[in-house]
Parts: structure tokens; C-alpha cells; sequence
């Protein structure tokens, strides 16, 4: 897979509602009432990343759920990490 261009990146993060660019990663937070309700979202996003063979970095703090994706092989954001964060979006 390869490594986006900036303009490519630009463009492809305007189709993202909520996420933000991190240096070479893109995160979300997402909130789900209470620790359970995170839990049950980590365990939604888990096969869907399994599935797909990108697994994102996940950090739970009580009712929120902060996502962070990025290519780790190729050491930046690719096609992959979009799509991810695209279902990960239709999970919530």
C-alpha cells in the first residue's frame, strides 16, 4: 500500500466528519455514555479491523474511545487507513 500525497490526504479527509490529522496519523474520539457502552464499541471495532487487516490504536477512558490509524509498515497515512476509519464511522 502505498503512502498518500498531502493534496490526496487533504482530500480524502474532507469525506471524514470528526477526525483530525495527527501528524502522520488520523484520530477520532467517540463517546458512548459509559465505560460499557466503550467496551461494547471496542469489541464492534475489532473484527471489523480483523476483517480488514488494519488494526487501529485504541485508548478508552471511561465513556470515550479515542481512535488512532495510520499505516505503521509504511510509516504514514495510506488508502487503507481511510477506509478503516470509514467503517469505523458506520459503526457508531
Amino acid at each position: 500500500m502505498a503512502l498518500l500525497d498531502p493534496d490526496e490526504i487533504d482530500e480524502r479527509m474532507r469525506s471524514l466528519d470528526g477526525w483530525s490529522r495527527e501528524g502522520e496519523t488520523i484520530v477520532k474520539s467517540f463517546t458512548h455514555g459509559d465505560f460499557l457502552g466503550s467496551i461494547d464499541f471496542v469489541n464492534r471495532v475489532a473484527p471489523l479491523a480483523e476483517e480488514m487487516g488494519h488494526h487501529p490504536d485504541l485508548a478508552i477512558s471511561w465513556a470515550t474511545v479515542e481512535v488512532t490509524i495510520t499505516t505503521h509498515s509504511q510509516g504514514g497515512l495510506t488508502a487503507s487507513d481511510f477506509a478503516l476509519a470509514g467503517r469505523i464511522d458506520g459503526l457508531s
